[in-house]
């Protein structure tokens, strides 16, 4: 096939040998299968900023490291730099989970070089050398459900610990190779410390799990695994090898006792009042004197 433009840089300074085929093509990039050796690998080419239809969020930006003062004031007031180097944060911010995820023993694509906008990683097959599938593209036994559900539990708990959280978590980027899921697309991740999100975007991507593999084991609907691994996290209790239950418990708030006591004051107060009013209007009434003109 023809080489792209973006991917000729890589061919001249021989990261790839060959481009093989497209992959496929989504709102935020496309992705080749290409040989490097005699390994297929796959590179991901991202979209400019003004082709394409993901929109940067700003919750999934809160707590990013900027270069300098400089570059975060061009990124707030929306220049032309500054969309570029925004545009690069955004990027950079893949390739750093997926190293730093692959370190801590996530299963990930593993990534081997960033250029130019270019992701060169693993690429993740069936066995028989064609892409994974989705976790969407296939139908699941519950007792497969049960165990790919708690398996990712797992890899979002390693994930916490690595200090990040996926954010968009789901079905749809779950890919499936012979040994189980492989978390994939993850230029979305956030800082689990540094971004006041981190905890609503942890509970949506454990919600979406539990609600697909529940389709095929309805009990996982009822798990609450997102409070117990957070609550763990933020007491410095969370490890990769903890195990959790899936139940949480609600901190039942400590009472007011003041409050609590005014509350009885006003209510024997109103009680009274009503007593009091009461006994007013059933109390006998005295007849008033005649006057002398009658007697």
């Amino acid at each position: 096939m023809k080489t792209p433009k973006r991917l000729e840089p890589l061919l001249e300074d021989g990261l790839i040998d060959e481009v093989v085929r497209p992959l496929m093509s989504g709102k935020e990039a496309s992705v080749y299968v290409v040989r490097c050796g005699k390994e297929l690998r796959c590179a991901k080419v991202y979209k400019e900023a003004n082709k394409r239809g993901f929109r940067q969020a700003a919750e999934y930006q809160e707590g990013r490291k900027t270069r300098n003062s400089r570059d975060a004031r061009a990124m707030a007031k929306g220049s032309k730099y500054g969309r570029k180097e925004q545009e690069e944060a955004w990027q950079n911010a893949e390739v750093s989970a997926l190293f730093r995820l692959a370190a801590a023993g996530v299963r990930v694509p593993k990534p081997y070089d960033y250029q130019d906008g270019v992701l060169l990683m693993e690429m993740v097959d069936d066995g028989y050398g064609d892409a994974a599938p989705r976790l969407n593209d296939v139908d699941l036994l519950p007792e497969d459900a049960r165990e790919f559900h708690a398996f990712m539990i797992g890899e979002i708990v390693k994930m916490l610990c690595a200090g990040l959280v996926h954010g968009d978590l789901s079905e749809f980027n779950v890919l499936l190779d012979p040994h189980g899921p492989v978390i994939i697309d993850l230029p979305q991740a956030v800082d689990a410390a540094a971004n006041n999100h981190a905890f609503s975007m942890l509970e949506r991507d454990v919600r979406n799990m539990a609600e697909y593999f529940g389709q095929f084991a309805p009990e996982l609907l009822e798990t609450r695994y997102a409070k117990e691994m957070w609550a763990l996290y933020e007491d410095g209790k969370l490890t990769p090898e903890t195990q959790l239950s899936g139940r949480f418990a609600e901190p039942e708030a400590e009472a007011d006792v003041g409050a609590v006591l005014r509350e009885i004051k006003a209510a024997l107060a109103e009680q009274a009042r009503r007593e009091a009013a009461r006994n007013a209007e059933d109390a006998p009434h005295d007849e008033p004197p005649p006057p002398p003109w009658a007697q």
